[in-house]
Protein backbone atom coordinates (compact mmCIF):
# COMPACT_ATOMS: atom_id res chain seq x y z
CA UNK A 1 0.00 0.00 0.00
CA UNK A 2 1.40 3.40 -1.09
CA UNK A 3 1.03 6.57 1.69
CA UNK A 4 0.58 9.98 1.07
CA UNK A 5 1.32 12.67 3.42
CA UNK A 6 -1.35 15.47 4.14
CA UNK A 7 -0.24 19.06 3.52
CA UNK A 8 -2.35 22.40 4.68
CA UNK A 9 -2.74 24.42 1.62
CA UNK A 10 -4.82 27.56 4.20
CA UNK A 11 -6.79 27.77 7.15
CA UNK A 12 -9.09 24.59 6.59
CA UNK A 13 -7.40 22.94 3.22
CA UNK A 14 -6.28 19.84 3.35
CA UNK A 15 -4.44 18.53 0.30
CA UNK A 16 -2.30 15.39 -0.77
CA UNK A 17 -0.84 14.67 -4.40
CA UNK A 18 -2.04 12.40 -6.83
CA UNK A 19 0.39 9.50 -7.49
CA UNK A 20 1.97 10.09 -11.30
CA UNK A 21 1.61 6.94 -12.81
CA UNK A 22 -2.32 7.34 -11.89
CA UNK A 23 -2.42 10.79 -13.33
CA UNK A 24 -1.25 9.48 -16.20
CA UNK A 25 -3.05 6.66 -16.91
CA UNK A 26 -6.20 7.94 -16.42
CA UNK A 27 -5.11 11.57 -18.38
CA UNK A 28 -5.71 13.26 -15.32
CA UNK A 29 -3.92 16.91 -15.92
CA UNK A 30 -3.64 20.28 -14.47
CA UNK A 31 -6.84 22.28 -13.99
CA UNK A 32 -8.94 19.04 -14.57
CA UNK A 33 -11.78 18.12 -12.36
CA UNK A 34 -11.90 14.96 -10.67
CA UNK A 35 -14.81 13.14 -8.57
CA UNK A 36 -14.87 12.71 -5.21
CA UNK A 37 -17.07 10.03 -3.01
CA UNK A 38 -17.14 8.99 0.57
CA UNK A 39 -18.41 5.45 1.71
CA UNK A 40 -19.42 6.67 5.34
CA UNK A 41 -17.01 3.96 6.87
CA UNK A 42 -13.74 6.32 6.55
CA UNK A 43 -13.07 5.72 2.83
CA UNK A 44 -12.95 8.34 0.68
CA UNK A 45 -12.60 7.52 -3.54
CA UNK A 46 -11.01 9.78 -6.28
CA UNK A 47 -12.24 8.92 -9.58
CA UNK A 48 -11.19 11.00 -13.12
CA UNK A 49 -13.65 12.23 -14.88
CA UNK A 50 -13.46 9.54 -17.67
CA UNK A 51 -15.67 7.31 -14.95
CA UNK A 52 -18.18 9.44 -15.54
CA UNK A 53 -19.25 8.19 -19.11
CA UNK A 54 -19.89 4.58 -19.90
CA UNK A 55 -17.67 2.61 -22.04
CA UNK A 56 -19.83 3.17 -25.09
CA UNK A 57 -19.08 0.79 -27.87
CA UNK A 58 -17.11 -3.21 -28.74
CA UNK A 59 -16.64 -4.04 -31.75
CA UNK A 60 -17.06 -8.47 -31.89
CA UNK A 61 -15.19 -9.26 -35.07
CA UNK A 62 -17.15 -12.16 -36.73
CA UNK A 63 -14.85 -13.38 -39.20
CA UNK A 64 -13.66 -16.28 -37.04
CA UNK A 65 -16.02 -17.05 -34.79
CA UNK A 66 -19.21 -19.20 -35.03
CA UNK A 67 -22.90 -18.51 -34.43
CA UNK A 68 -22.83 -19.86 -30.71
CA UNK A 69 -19.50 -17.63 -30.02
CA UNK A 70 -20.82 -14.47 -31.45
CA UNK A 71 -23.80 -15.06 -29.12
CA UNK A 72 -22.11 -15.19 -26.24
CA UNK A 73 -20.22 -12.40 -27.28
CA UNK A 74 -22.94 -10.31 -27.48
CA UNK A 75 -24.20 -11.30 -23.84
CA UNK A 76 -21.15 -10.24 -22.86
CA UNK A 77 -20.55 -7.06 -23.74
CA UNK A 78 -24.22 -6.22 -22.51
CA UNK A 79 -22.90 -7.75 -19.30
CA UNK A 80 -20.48 -5.75 -19.30
CA UNK A 81 -22.53 -2.27 -19.84
CA UNK A 82 -21.38 -1.50 -23.51
CA UNK A 83 -24.04 0.70 -24.99
CA UNK A 84 -23.61 0.18 -28.12
CA UNK A 85 -22.67 -3.09 -29.91
CA UNK A 86 -21.54 -3.75 -33.39
CA UNK A 87 -21.22 -6.66 -35.17
CA UNK A 88 -19.00 -6.86 -37.82
CA UNK A 89 -16.85 -9.12 -41.05
CA UNK A 90 -13.84 -7.66 -42.44
CA UNK A 91 -13.69 -10.33 -45.32
CA UNK A 92 -17.50 -9.56 -47.08
CA UNK A 93 -20.43 -9.83 -45.48
CA UNK A 94 -21.96 -11.49 -42.36
CA UNK A 95 -22.98 -15.01 -42.77
CA UNK A 96 -26.57 -16.32 -41.99
CA UNK A 97 -26.09 -17.74 -38.99
CA UNK A 98 -24.42 -14.81 -37.39
CA UNK A 99 -27.55 -13.03 -38.08
CA UNK A 100 -29.21 -15.06 -36.43
CA UNK A 101 -26.92 -15.35 -33.87
CA UNK A 102 -27.40 -11.44 -33.22
CA UNK A 103 -31.12 -11.61 -33.33
CA UNK A 104 -31.62 -14.36 -30.78
CA UNK A 105 -29.26 -12.40 -28.81
CA UNK A 106 -31.61 -9.68 -28.61
CA UNK A 107 -34.47 -11.76 -27.96
CA UNK A 108 -32.29 -13.18 -24.70
CA UNK A 109 -31.25 -9.01 -23.28
CA UNK A 110 -34.04 -6.37 -21.80
CA UNK A 111 -33.52 -3.17 -23.66
CA UNK A 112 -31.58 -4.42 -26.75
CA UNK A 113 -32.54 -3.24 -29.86
CA UNK A 114 -30.71 -3.29 -33.54
CA UNK A 115 -30.08 0.31 -34.86
CA UNK A 116 -28.38 -0.81 -38.04
CA UNK A 117 -27.84 -3.33 -40.70
CA UNK A 118 -25.83 -3.31 -43.45
CA UNK A 119 -24.62 -6.75 -45.51
CA UNK A 120 -20.88 -6.17 -43.62
CA UNK A 121 -22.20 -5.30 -40.05
CA UNK A 122 -25.01 -5.24 -37.79
CA UNK A 123 -24.64 -2.53 -34.48
CA UNK A 124 -27.37 -3.11 -31.39
CA UNK A 125 -27.61 -0.70 -28.82
CA UNK A 126 -29.16 -1.01 -25.36
CA UNK A 127 -31.48 1.83 -23.86
CA UNK A 128 -31.10 0.53 -20.79
CA UNK A 129 -30.63 3.20 -18.08
CA UNK A 130 -28.95 2.06 -14.63
CA UNK A 131 -30.49 4.85 -12.89
CA UNK A 132 -33.86 2.99 -14.41
CA UNK A 133 -33.65 0.12 -11.98
CA UNK A 134 -32.30 -0.85 -8.24
CA UNK A 135 -30.29 -3.71 -7.41
CA UNK A 136 -32.55 -4.87 -5.01
CA UNK A 137 -36.05 -4.36 -6.58
CA UNK A 138 -34.64 -6.70 -9.46
CA UNK A 139 -33.51 -8.99 -6.78
CA UNK A 140 -36.77 -9.36 -5.49
CA UNK A 141 -38.81 -9.54 -8.96
CA UNK A 142 -36.15 -12.53 -10.07
CA UNK A 143 -37.19 -13.90 -6.55
CA UNK A 144 -40.65 -13.87 -7.34
CA UNK A 145 -40.34 -15.01 -11.06
CA UNK A 146 -38.75 -18.09 -9.88
CA UNK A 147 -41.10 -18.42 -7.29
CA UNK A 148 -44.34 -18.34 -9.50
CA UNK A 149 -43.15 -20.54 -12.07
CA UNK A 150 -42.45 -23.07 -9.08
CA UNK A 151 -45.92 -22.64 -8.10
CA UNK A 152 -46.98 -23.06 -11.68
CA UNK A 153 -45.13 -26.21 -12.35
CA UNK A 154 -46.23 -27.59 -8.42
CA UNK A 155 -49.78 -27.06 -9.40
CA UNK A 156 -49.56 -28.08 -12.84
CA UNK A 157 -48.18 -31.81 -11.79
CA UNK A 158 -50.90 -32.16 -9.01
CA UNK A 159 -53.77 -31.30 -11.74
CA UNK A 160 -51.87 -33.15 -14.83
CA UNK A 161 -52.49 -29.63 -16.80
CA UNK A 162 -49.82 -28.77 -19.31
CA UNK A 163 -50.60 -25.35 -19.88
CA UNK A 164 -50.08 -24.30 -16.54
CA UNK A 165 -46.42 -26.29 -16.54
CA UNK A 166 -45.43 -24.40 -20.45
CA UNK A 167 -46.76 -20.96 -18.71
CA UNK A 168 -44.08 -21.19 -16.11
CA UNK A 169 -41.44 -23.02 -19.29
CA UNK A 170 -42.55 -19.13 -21.16
CA UNK A 171 -41.89 -17.30 -18.19
CA UNK A 172 -37.70 -18.68 -17.72
CA UNK A 173 -36.95 -16.14 -20.57
CA UNK A 174 -38.19 -13.33 -18.54
CA UNK A 175 -36.36 -14.66 -15.44
CA UNK A 176 -33.04 -15.35 -17.10
CA UNK A 177 -33.60 -11.39 -18.76
CA UNK A 178 -34.20 -10.32 -15.55
CA UNK A 179 -30.91 -12.09 -14.42
CA UNK A 180 -28.67 -11.42 -16.96
CA UNK A 181 -29.80 -7.12 -16.52
CA UNK A 182 -28.44 -7.89 -12.54
CA UNK A 183 -25.15 -9.07 -13.90
CA UNK A 184 -24.79 -5.30 -16.04
CA UNK A 185 -26.12 -3.29 -13.82
CA UNK A 186 -23.35 -5.27 -11.23
CA UNK A 187 -20.52 -5.07 -13.37
CA UNK A 188 -21.23 -1.30 -14.20
CA UNK A 189 -21.23 -0.66 -10.92
CA UNK A 190 -18.21 -1.99 -9.85
CA UNK A 191 -16.81 -0.23 -12.79
CA UNK A 192 -18.13 3.31 -11.88
CA UNK A 193 -18.72 3.57 -8.39
CA UNK A 194 -20.30 6.74 -9.07
CA UNK A 195 -23.08 4.76 -10.41
CA UNK A 196 -23.59 2.07 -6.93
CA UNK A 197 -26.09 5.05 -5.64
CA UNK A 198 -28.03 5.05 -8.97
CA UNK A 199 -28.59 1.41 -8.71
CA UNK A 200 -29.73 1.90 -4.54
CA UNK A 201 -25.93 1.22 -2.78
CA UNK A 202 -24.83 3.23 -0.95
CA UNK A 203 -21.06 1.55 -1.42
CA UNK A 204 -19.51 -1.12 -4.02
CA UNK A 205 -19.61 -3.63 -0.80
CA UNK A 206 -22.75 -6.04 -1.18
CA UNK A 207 -21.98 -6.22 -5.00
CA UNK A 208 -20.08 -9.17 -4.88
CA UNK A 209 -22.74 -10.68 -2.75
CA UNK A 210 -25.59 -9.40 -4.84
CA UNK A 211 -23.96 -11.24 -8.20
CA UNK A 212 -24.09 -14.59 -5.43
CA UNK A 213 -27.48 -13.87 -4.80
CA UNK A 214 -28.39 -13.20 -8.39
CA UNK A 215 -26.96 -16.29 -9.30
CA UNK A 216 -28.71 -18.51 -6.79
CA UNK A 217 -32.03 -17.21 -7.69
CA UNK A 218 -31.44 -18.14 -11.41
CA UNK A 219 -30.66 -21.69 -10.75
CA UNK A 220 -33.89 -21.86 -8.70
CA UNK A 221 -35.73 -20.23 -11.86
CA UNK A 222 -34.06 -23.75 -13.80
CA UNK A 223 -35.00 -26.20 -10.89
CA UNK A 224 -38.89 -24.94 -11.31
CA UNK A 225 -38.11 -25.16 -15.18
CA UNK A 226 -37.11 -28.85 -14.30
CA UNK A 227 -40.52 -29.81 -12.66
CA UNK A 228 -42.17 -28.22 -15.43
CA UNK A 229 -40.25 -30.32 -17.68
CA UNK A 230 -41.14 -33.67 -15.81
CA UNK A 231 -45.12 -32.66 -16.53
CA UNK A 232 -44.81 -31.90 -20.02
CA UNK A 233 -42.71 -35.31 -20.42
CA UNK A 234 -44.59 -37.52 -18.35
CA UNK A 235 -47.54 -39.73 -19.02
CA UNK A 236 -51.21 -37.98 -18.31
CA UNK A 237 -48.61 -34.96 -16.88
CA UNK A 238 -48.75 -36.08 -13.52
CA UNK A 239 -47.05 -37.86 -10.79
CA UNK A 240 -48.46 -41.96 -9.95
CA UNK A 241 -48.82 -40.64 -6.56
CA UNK A 242 -52.19 -40.58 -3.89
CA UNK A 243 -53.45 -37.54 -2.97
CA UNK A 244 -52.13 -37.52 0.21
CA UNK A 245 -48.40 -37.64 -0.95
CA UNK A 246 -48.74 -34.68 -4.04
CA UNK A 247 -50.12 -32.55 -1.15
CA UNK A 248 -47.11 -33.45 1.28
CA UNK A 249 -45.35 -32.10 -1.79
CA UNK A 250 -47.30 -29.28 -2.13
CA UNK A 251 -46.89 -28.02 1.38
CA UNK A 252 -43.30 -28.74 1.48
CA UNK A 253 -43.26 -26.22 -2.22
CA UNK A 254 -45.04 -23.73 0.18
CA UNK A 255 -42.29 -23.62 2.55
CA UNK A 256 -39.30 -23.43 0.61
CA UNK A 257 -41.08 -20.60 -0.94
CA UNK A 258 -41.22 -19.01 2.39
CA UNK A 259 -37.56 -19.65 2.28
CA UNK A 260 -36.77 -17.71 -0.55
CA UNK A 261 -38.68 -15.24 -0.10
CA UNK A 262 -37.57 -13.88 3.47
CA UNK A 263 -33.34 -15.19 1.97
CA UNK A 264 -34.05 -11.84 -0.60
CA UNK A 265 -35.83 -9.55 1.97
CA UNK A 266 -33.44 -10.27 4.59
CA UNK A 267 -30.57 -9.59 2.12
CA UNK A 268 -32.02 -6.29 0.67
CA UNK A 269 -33.04 -4.81 3.87
CA UNK A 270 -30.46 -5.99 5.86
CA UNK A 271 -32.77 -7.70 8.51
CA UNK A 272 -30.61 -10.64 10.33
CA UNK A 273 -33.85 -11.25 12.05
CA UNK A 274 -35.18 -12.72 9.09
CA UNK A 275 -32.36 -14.58 8.13
CA UNK A 276 -32.59 -16.66 11.90
CA UNK A 277 -35.84 -17.36 10.82
CA UNK A 278 -35.35 -18.60 7.64
CA UNK A 279 -32.64 -20.49 9.08
CA UNK A 280 -35.32 -22.10 11.94
CA UNK A 281 -37.86 -23.10 8.82
CA UNK A 282 -35.03 -25.01 6.92
CA UNK A 283 -34.62 -27.12 10.09
CA UNK A 284 -37.99 -27.97 9.38
CA UNK A 285 -37.57 -29.28 5.75
CA UNK A 286 -34.31 -30.61 5.73
CA UNK A 287 -35.70 -34.23 6.07
CA UNK A 288 -38.71 -33.30 3.96
CA UNK A 289 -37.47 -35.00 1.05
CA UNK A 290 -36.60 -38.59 2.69
CA UNK A 291 -39.56 -38.79 4.88
CA UNK A 292 -41.76 -38.31 1.96
CA UNK A 293 -40.17 -40.54 0.18
CA UNK A 294 -39.80 -43.35 2.93
CA UNK A 295 -43.86 -43.15 3.09
CA UNK A 296 -44.30 -44.28 -0.61
CA UNK A 297 -46.21 -47.33 -1.50
CA UNK A 298 -44.38 -49.83 -3.76
CA UNK A 299 -44.35 -48.21 -7.12
CA UNK A 300 -42.34 -48.53 -10.82
CA UNK A 301 -38.49 -47.35 -10.76
CA UNK A 302 -39.59 -44.70 -13.65
CA UNK A 303 -42.15 -43.48 -11.70
CA UNK A 304 -40.14 -43.37 -8.23
CA UNK A 305 -37.58 -42.06 -10.20
CA UNK A 306 -39.77 -38.81 -11.38
CA UNK A 307 -41.12 -38.17 -7.84
CA UNK A 308 -37.41 -37.95 -6.60
CA UNK A 309 -36.48 -35.63 -9.33
CA UNK A 310 -39.56 -33.55 -8.43
CA UNK A 311 -38.12 -33.80 -4.62
CA UNK A 312 -34.48 -32.96 -5.16
CA UNK A 313 -35.52 -30.10 -7.03
CA UNK A 314 -37.18 -28.68 -4.42
CA UNK A 315 -34.41 -29.40 -1.92
CA UNK A 316 -32.23 -28.15 -4.31
CA UNK A 317 -34.32 -24.82 -4.46
CA UNK A 318 -33.72 -24.66 -0.12
CA UNK A 319 -30.64 -24.92 -0.82
CA UNK A 320 -29.67 -22.07 -2.61
CA UNK A 321 -32.04 -19.92 -0.88
CA UNK A 322 -29.75 -20.95 2.31
CA UNK A 323 -26.79 -19.97 0.71
CA UNK A 324 -28.74 -16.16 -0.16
CA UNK A 325 -29.42 -15.84 4.26
CA UNK A 326 -25.80 -16.45 4.22
CA UNK A 327 -24.99 -13.86 1.98
CA UNK A 328 -28.07 -11.71 4.31
CA UNK A 329 -26.55 -12.60 7.15
CA UNK A 330 -22.99 -11.28 6.35
CA UNK A 331 -24.96 -7.80 4.85
CA UNK A 332 -27.19 -7.47 7.80
CA UNK A 333 -24.26 -8.08 10.32
CA UNK A 334 -21.87 -5.28 8.61
CA UNK A 335 -24.14 -2.80 9.30
CA UNK A 336 -25.19 -1.17 12.97
CA UNK A 337 -28.38 -2.72 14.58
CA UNK A 338 -29.92 -3.72 17.65
CA UNK A 339 -27.78 -6.91 17.78
CA UNK A 340 -24.14 -5.50 16.77
CA UNK A 341 -22.30 -2.47 17.23
CA UNK A 342 -19.01 -1.72 15.38
CA UNK A 343 -16.39 0.54 16.08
Amino acid sequence: METRKVQRLGPSTLAMTLPAEWASEHDVEKGDEVSLRTSGKGTLTVMPESANSEETEAIIHADNLDSEAVERAIVAQYVLGRRVIRIECEDGALESEHINAVYRAETQLMGLGVIEETPENISIRCSVDPEDFTLDNLLERLERTGRTMRGEAIKALAHGNPDLAQRALNRERQANKIFVLLLRLIFTAYQNPNLARAVGLNSGFPLIGYRSIAKNLELTADNAEDIADIVMETEGHTLNIDNSVMREIRELTELVDEITSLAVESAVERDYDKTIEARKLYQDIADREQEILAELPEMENEDLLKVREVLVSVQQTAGYAMRNVEIASNLALNEESEHTTIK
